[in-house]
Parts: C-alpha cells; structure tokens; sequence
C-alpha cells in the first residue's frame, strides 16, 4: 500500500523528519500553507562546544495572512550566510566527518537561493541522498490539491493516488476528528519517533537537533541510528 506523508519544509531538520521520509513512499513538502515566523521553517538549533545555538534564516517581512511559505523571501541584508557557515565550522570542525558532508550545506546556503523554500528543500534533498533515502518528495505547490488543514492534506493523498497517510503527530488533535481521515473514509498512521542517543562531541549526546548534528558526528551509520528510533507500530 501507497504511503504518503506531508510537511512543511523546514531548515536543517530534525533527525525524526529524515525518519519520517524515509517510512514512505512519497514525501510532500506543504509549501503551500502560511508561513509561521520564529518556528522551524526557517531555524533549527546546533550543539557546538559552549551548548546549544540556534541558527535562523531571516525572511523579508509581508502582511501575515499573505504570505506563504513557497512565497517567503530570505532577508540576505543580514549577512548571516557567513554567520551559518562560521557557526557550523566552530560547533563541528572537530567532528569526525565534517570535512566529508560540510558542502551540502555550504554550498545551499552560498547559492543564496531568494525563496526560504528553495534553500531548505536543496539542503534536505542533498542530505537525503547521502543518507540513502530514496524516497520520492514534490511540493505541494506544484500539485492541483486545495483545501484548508485536513481538508488539503486529504486532497493530497488522494491527488497522489496513496492508500495510508503517515502523519506527525502535532496533528493529532484536528485530525483525530476529521471526517476525511478515518478508518472507513482514509487510513491514518501517526509517525512515532524517539531519537536514540549517539556519540557527539563536547558533552552527553543532546537530542532533537538537526539533522547535521548527527550526520557530521556518525556519517555513514546516520542511517540506521535514524531508524532504530522509529515505532512502526
């Protein structure tokens, strides 16, 4: 059976969203929605030797109900490209695979692509294809799906000819009384996830952080420390 899954595109994502790409056949970015200010669309935070940093990517400012998230611009009047970059270089210079992985980022965020969007879907398709994950990813925005909430999320499965939606579960509450997602209507999974603990520098292992984190401190093992913290129920 077709598996689906959609979120919204975020920057540098968490190790539980490269999980959850990889239990399904396709993945959706839902680029299509508003964007949320100050939320995981454009930051996401680092462990470097002084602890925890966040990184945020600043995106011009437009009316709130109008901006959408394939629409965001990236504020580059900031300079924080080179702050990224430098915070990368001294939180994980030591790491033992830094060297090996650090140009997909570098590279992604020295392309100084306009559109939020753009710049965190390069990085997390790049970062996908050095995991081994093969799943196929689109973005909502390019689809004929529309709706609102549970509304377009059903309309996207069923666009996409899937037969289970895997969901995060942030959307438990609306979607548990959603009359398009139900056992007799459309079959819905919530992805349960729990990060496993592995060898990081400077320090007990901090979870929850991206992505890069556990790529640059595992390498080739990220893979599998990934999907050993998934509850396929």
């Amino acid at each position: 059976m077709k598996k689906i899954a959609i979120m919204q595109p975020t920057y540098l994502p968490w190790v539980g969203y490269f999980a959850l790409i990889d239990r399904v056949d396709e993945f959706i970015f839902l680029d299509s929605v508003q964007f949320e200010r100050r939320s995981w669309q454009q930051r996401n935070r680092i462990k470097g030797p002084s602890g925890e940093m966040m990184l945020t990517v600043p995106v011009h400012k437009a009316p709130r109900d109008k901006l959408l998230i394939c629409n965001a611009k990236i504020d580059y009047t900031s300079k924080f490209v080179r702050k990224h970059i430098n915070a990368l270089q001294h939180a994980y210079g030591k790491t033992p695979f830094f060297n090996k992985y650090k140009t997909i980022i570098f590279d992604a965020l020295n392309k100084k692509p306009p559109l939020l969007a753009d710049l965190n879907i390069e990085i997390i398709l790049k970062v996908a294809k050095i995991l081994g994950i093969q799943t196929i990813m689109l973005r909502s925005s390019e689809l004929a799906a529309r709706g609102k909430k549970d509304e377009l999320l059903f309309n996207i499965c069923r666009e996409r000819d899937a037969q289970i939606y895997i969901s995060p579960p942030g959307s438990v509450k609306y979607l548990n009384t959603s009359r398009f997602f139900n056992k007799d209507v459309f079959p819905l999974q919530y992805h349960k996830y729990i990060p496993q603990p592995y060898d990081q520098l400077n320090g007990d292992c901090v979870l929850y952080l991206a992505i890069i984190d556990l790529l640059f401190n595992a390498g080739p093992d990220s893979l599998e420390i990934i999907r050993s913290g998934v509850d396929k129920q």
